[in-house]
């Protein structure tokens, strides 16, 4: 008799030590995530938490770009205010430190605002493009990454250069917004749960002039100054 009791308590401590060691699936550390929701809702609620989304300056993501140009001049010698807003992803070439690339261009298939219904094509369109991470380029030094003090190298600007196509401009008269080499200074910063972010940056075009190199005049130099002509606004469709 006391040997089948002995056997009964000796199950039962080793059923109770299992149990203890048994944590069920969404429950860590004694938090129970999706206890009031049903079953097919607490895998569902699991899966979501471990997917994130980041955005990239690779072919991974599609930027929303918006251009607002002021005062910008036209072909008749007039100055237009305008909006346009484009889809591109930012393109890495391999091989480059630090990193850089190009601008591509993608469809906007749910946005007719800035598509022209005769020819398909936005009326904002991009030629050429080059852009380029950089440390501060007005101070340009080795960055502290170099000496191990980071474990990526930190950037806090992409540096951007984009030309246009003529831009046509609604009217009778056919004017038009005649070809653009749009730079900007944009912020770059890496979140670690969004992924990269650029902030909204002042775009510039650069005005040429001929000027006199030598008192005799036989020699000319040219010499650019930037001007404002509005801002781009970033926003990662993810």
């Amino acid at each position: 008799m006391r040997s089948s009791l002995l056997l009964i308590a000796l199950t039962l401590l080793s059923n109770s030590k299992l149990a203890l060691s048994f944590v069920p699936t969404g429950q860590v550390a004694g938090h129970n995530i999706g206890a009031n929701l049903p079953f097919h809702q607490k895998e569902t609620s699991l899966r979501l938490s471990s997917t994130t989304e980041m955005s990239t300056l690779t072919d991974e993501t599609t930027w929303k770009l918006r251009f607002v140009l002021r005062g910008i001049p036209t072909a008749k010698g007039k100055k237009v205010d305008q909006i346009f807003d484009i889809h591109a992803q930012f393109i890495e070439e391999d091989g480059y430190e630090p990193p850089q690339g190009y601008v591509k261009q993608v469809p906007i298939m749910d946005d007719k605002n800035d598509i022209d219904n005769d020819n398909d094509k936005p009326l904002f369109q991009i030629t050429g493009s080059r852009w380029l991470l950089s440390e501060d380029p007005n101070e340009r030094k080795d960055g502290l990454w170099v000496w191990g003090l980071f474990k990526e190298p930190l950037y806090p600007f992409l540096l951007l250069q984009l030309q246009t196509e003529s831009i046509p401009l609604p009217g009778e008269e056919g004017d038009s917004i005649e070809p653009l080499a749009l730079f900007a200074q944009v912020t770059h910063k890496r979140d670690q749960e969004k992924g990269a972010i650029l902030s909204r940056a002042e775009l510039k075009i650069r005005v040429t002039e001929l000027v006199k190199a030598d008192l005799f005049g036989v020699s000319t130099a040219e010499l650019f100054e930037e001007k404002s002509v509005g801002q781009c606004v970033f926003q990662p469709l993810v």
